[in-house]
């Protein structure tokens, strides 16, 4: 109470009396001097300036960051004999010839997404393995005959396609089923790479990828490659979400033009092991440039 202590006549009553009381109260309702304004809203005057130099101290802080991860990329993309050499020396450190890696890993790590063991006896993947059954013997049946658009190639590695979208077709049509070509996680069709179908049951939302390959029958055994798997950025992989990864291998009599298509086979990839295999690659365009042309043949008819 010592605020509502009030000089009267010259001196300090300590028992205010009702008058002294209204008076005080008079006083402590008037408005408010500036100077007692500006005391009231100095300390959030003063939080507001705090936080904004904080949070353009810490936007400065992430601008900052992200200047030197994009100048650590830049760097890792320099094409420095020093750097060559580095990355030489850790692939050659692999011992890439024997080791052999999970594919299921490989899609986990690469894309963010489970590979999915198949189980025929689950209820959409059952469904799912029926539409593959009947579309697989459909296209096997359409492709062996002689109008087939696949018996004008040039070579059966490029009649994957026909199979690709006689499967779509024919699986898409199941009431129960949706398939299509894969999109990437940008939303765009993309037709290269791994894999080449999306099936989706529409009901569960269970998803399987199935990619169609042909072979030779002669050649079931054999250690060459035929199967390939990109890792790539993120934005570009086909691989969206958890699925079931399956193949499916037709095998053909070898009859260059007239290919016969002799049966089919599903395969679960969840249990696959691959190889890695480093290699410097160039194009035509990459070989044939100006810049590593030293001479050419003559002309037709120059001496």
């Amino acid at each position: 109470m010592t605020r509502g202590l009030r000089q009267c006549s010259g001196s300090i009553c300590l028992t205010p009396s009702p008058a002294c009381l209204q008076g005080y109260q008079a006083r402590c309702s008037s408005p408010m001097t500036p100077r007692e304004r500006l005391l009231l809203i100095a300390p959030g005057v003063l939080f507001l300036v705090a936080f904004g130099a904080f949070e353009l101290g810490r936007l400065a802080s992430r601008k900052d960051a992200e200047r030197k991860a994009a100048a650590q990329k830049a760097q890792l993309t320099t094409d420095s004999p020093q750097d060559t050499s580095g990355l030489i020396a850790i692939l050659q450190a692999q011992n890439l010839d024997r080791r052999r890696f999970s594919f299921a890993r490989v899609i986990e790590q690469s894309s963010g997404h489970r590979v999915t063991p198949f189980d025929s006896e689950n209820p959409a993947s059952s469904i799912i393995l029926e539409a593959i059954r009947g579309a697989a013997d459909q296209a096997m049946k359409i492709h062996s005959e002689e109008g087939s658009a696949l018996r004008s190639l040039r070579r059966i590695n490029e009649g994957s396609r026909f199979f690709e979208e006689t499967l779509r077709e024919h699986i898409d049509a199941h009431r129960s089923l949706f398939c299509s070509i894969p999109e990437t996680v940008e939303g765009k069709e993309q037709r290269a790479g791994y894999p080449d179908l999306r099936i989706e049951h529409v009901e569960s939302g269970t998803v399987a990828y199935l990619d169609p390959k042909l072979y030779e029958e002669k050649n079931r055994d054999s250690t060459l490659r035929t199967f390939y798997y990109k890792v790539g950025s993120t934005s570009s992989s086909e691989i969206t979400e958890d699925a079931h990864h399956l193949l499916l291998g037709f095998s053909h009599d070898g009859a260059d033009g007239e290919w016969t298509f002799l049966d089919w086979e599903l395969l679960d990839l969840s249990t696959l092991e691959t190889g890695l295999k480093a290699e410097f690659h160039a194009s035509n365009r990459d070989l044939y440039s100006n810049q590593s042309t030293i001479a050419r043949s003559r002309p037709s008819g120059a001496r």
